[in-house]
This record gives structure tokens, sequence and C-alpha cells, in this order.
């Protein structure tokens, strides 16, 4: 019984695939359509997918981490009073509690002042860091002018390119920070701008300054840090680190937080940009299933009599129907294997040239964008082709088997 299935099933196939070979230049058009959705699919995707992986490995390389470790609440209630919610400097536990997937863990000290370069005054946010250890981190942090702080002296400073241009400095200038000292006091420090920083968040450029973790300590007369910036070795282990942490570090003295929770821009672009790629979806499928589907009814007619005395010969209308229903497969199945094999290509040849783009909302520059395509948008590409062109065919394989035999017989006589 098996084998007269497959049997069958193989006739089947090997009948569509013959009349689809008759038929060339309708069964071309088809596969072109398909291939051409298909490589558009994959180009769009492939380049907002780009846009995800290098936005995500910007964000936690100039900013975030991987993994952020405060005192519970301090990102919600903290940011007014940081010094309520200050941490030990000393970062072992973190790594006893995790181990090898930690590459480094670097204590930060958040603080906010006046910056004064003469006449000049202006507000500040800054970020007081361990230079060694934040230059893993922070490697998707460009430095424009200057140096950073990696063996700079120890009363350097780097400021935003926006926060250093609204103050008029330049590598080498004096700067004085005045702030605020945890205890209510007044504190001054005289400092040498190292260098002039950007990231890709302009409004982080024109507020921030990064300054030795024992300047900003010495400016707030603190100990400790705000916060335990932790960089892993791959992206992809961020939630099973963070479920270990959440595991062996206290809840009532440590709040673990991934990078993605606090990166709001990154969220609402992919957000926006995943609507896009669903809107090219169901575009594509749209036009797949009007040209398969005007195919294969051009097909219909044009083999009525055909159709007619297979039906007269004993061929049972679910035969029909399946026999167009396969032809709508194969040519799905074709196109897309084809359409993945040249949109593949493309997309490499694309990446090796570069796509020059303009500099985004919230950026000064622009970049070099390339086209990212993986296994599984390869395999959601041939099966929007697949599924698309069976789609297509329902119709026309119904409407062949609904056909009279007479009347299909008779047909253009």
């Amino acid at each position: 019984m098996r084998q007269a299935i497959l049997r069958a099933a193989a006739y089947t196939v090997t009948l569509a695939a013959r009349n689809l070979l008759r038929q060339r230049r309708r069964a071309l058009l088809a596969l072109a359509t398909i291939c051409g959705g298909v490589i558009a699919f994959l180009l769009a995707g492939g380049f907002i997918h780009w846009i995800f992986q290098d936005m995500r490995e910007s964000t936690i390389h100039s900013q975030l981490g991987h993994i952020q470790i405060t005192r519970p609440g301090f990102f919600e209630k903290g940011l007014g009073d940081p010094y309520a919610y200050l941490l030990p400097g000393d970062t072992s536990a973190v790594q006893e509690a995790v181990g090898t997937s930690i590459r480094t863990v670097s204590p930060r000290l958040t603080f906010s002042g006046l910056l004064s370069k003469g006449d000049a005054t202006v507000s500040f946010l800054g970020e007081g860091i361990d230079p060694g250890k934040e230059a893993s981190i922070a490697r998707a942090i460009t430095v424009i002018a200057g140096r950073d702080l990696v063996g700079a002296a120890p009363d350097s400073v780097m400021l935003g390119e926006g926060l250093a241009a609204s103050l008029g400095a330049v590598p080498g200038d004096r700067v004085v920070l005045l702030a605020t000292t945890a205890s209510g006091g007044v504190n001054a420090v005289e400092l040498t701008v190292a260098g002039i920083f950007a990231t890709i968040t302009k409004a982080y450029d024109d507020s921030v300054l990064r300054a030795p973790i024992d300047i900003a300590r010495k400016l707030m007369k603190v100990e400790g840090a705000t916060s335990w910036v932790v960089l892993l070795d791959r992206t992809e282990s961020t939630d099973a680190v963070v479920s270990e942490l959440r595991r062996k570090l206290s809840a009532d003295e440590f709040e673990v937080i991934p990078w993605s929770a606090l990166a709001d821009f990154y969220n609402k672009t992919v957000e926006l940009f995943s609507k896009q790629i669903g809107v090219v979806r169901l575009l594509i499928a749209l036009i797949v299933i009007l040209s398969i589907s005007n195919t294969l009814s051009m097909s219909v007619i044009e083999r009525t009599g055909e159709i007619g005395t297979s039906m007269a010969i004993g061929v049972r209308r679910r035969g029909i129907l399946g026999l167009f229903i396969v032809e709508g497969g194969l040519l799905g199945i074709v196109g897309g294997i084809i359409g993945v094999a040249l949109g593949y290509l493309l997309g490499a040849v694309i990446s090796a040239l570069g796509i020059p783009m303009p500099p985004p909302p919230g950026m000064m520059r622009g970049y070099i964008a390339g086209i990212n395509i993986s296994p599984a948008l390869m395999l959601d590409a041939f099966l929007l082709a697949f599924v698309t062109t069976l789609v297509a065919s329902l119709f026309p394989a119904w409407k062949a088997s609904r056909m009279i035999i007479v009347d299909a017989l008779r047909h253009q006589r």
C-alpha cells in the first residue's frame, strides 16, 4: 500500500514537472517573479538584520555592556540620589558567581555637575570609569580627537563631542569640574582634556564626560560604585548569565539588568523595522500569489481539452486537483532555491562593496552598512516562496478539478 502511494506521488510529481517544461515561457516568467520576490525579501531583511546587529553591538560596547548590576531600585529611584545606592568597589563577587563566561566587570560611578573652561560653563553628566577594564567594553566609542584614558595622566578627562563643542574645548585644554558632593558640600577638580569621543547616540555625546573613577570618587567624596558593568564573551549568552547571576546574588542587595532592558532607543528601532519587514513580506506574498494564480489559471484554460481527456479515461477530480497543486509547489521549490542562492550571493557582493548611509536621526555621522543574511532568514524566504505558490495554486487547481467532462472535451472544437 505504501509503495503504491509512493509510486502515485512520484508519477504526479513527474507529470507536473513535464507540464511545466512544456510551458517553458510561462514557467520561466513565474520563476522570475518568485525569484525576484525572494531576492527582494532577502536583501531588505538582511539589511535590517545588519542594522539590528550593528546597533546592538554598538549599544553594548559604547554605553551599556551586556549586563549592569546595581542596588535594587537604582534606575527607578536612585538617579536623583545615586549615592544612597552605592555598591562596593570590589567586583570579585560577580566573577566568582559566573566564572569563565564573563570577560570583564568594570565599576562605574555616576555623577553630575558643572563643567567650566574660561568663561564658558555647561552642565554635564559624568561616568567615573576604570580605564583599563573599560577598554574592552567601550570599543565602539570613537575617539575623534586626542586619545582615550588608557595610559593617560591620572587627572585626565574625555568629553563627548557635543559637550566639547558647547564648551569650545579641545584636547590639552584645562577644565574645571564643579559638583555637589554626596554630603551636600561643594567640591571641584581641575582636569586636562585627554580626548573627545563620539558614540551612536548624539544625545549621549552632548552631555556626558568620562573620567577615571578615582577622580570621580574624589570629587563626590564617596567610595564604591553606582553600577558594575559586565561584558560577556558572547551576546547570545546574556539571558543565561543573567539567570545565573540572579540565582547566585542576593535579590535584596543586587539587581541584575540585561542590556536590552536599558536600550530603549534600540528596542523602539527593532519594533519599527520589524513592522516594516512584515509589510515587505506581505507585499511580496501578494505579488507572488497573484502572479502564480494568473499563470496557473491561464494554464488551466489552455489545457481544458487535456483535462477533459484525462478525466474521461478515469483520472479522478482529486487527481486533477493534486496535479495543479504539485505544479505550483514545484514552482515554489525551484523558485525559492534559486532565489535564496541568488539573494545570498548578491547580498555578499553588496556587503563587500558597502552601502554608504547618511546619518540617521539622533546620530552625527553616516556609516557603511552591509547585508546580513542568516540561515533563519533564508529559510523564511524559501518558505515564503513555497507557501505562497501553494496558496496561489489552490483556486486554479480547484477550478480545473470541477470541470464537466463533456464541456471540457468540446472546448475549442
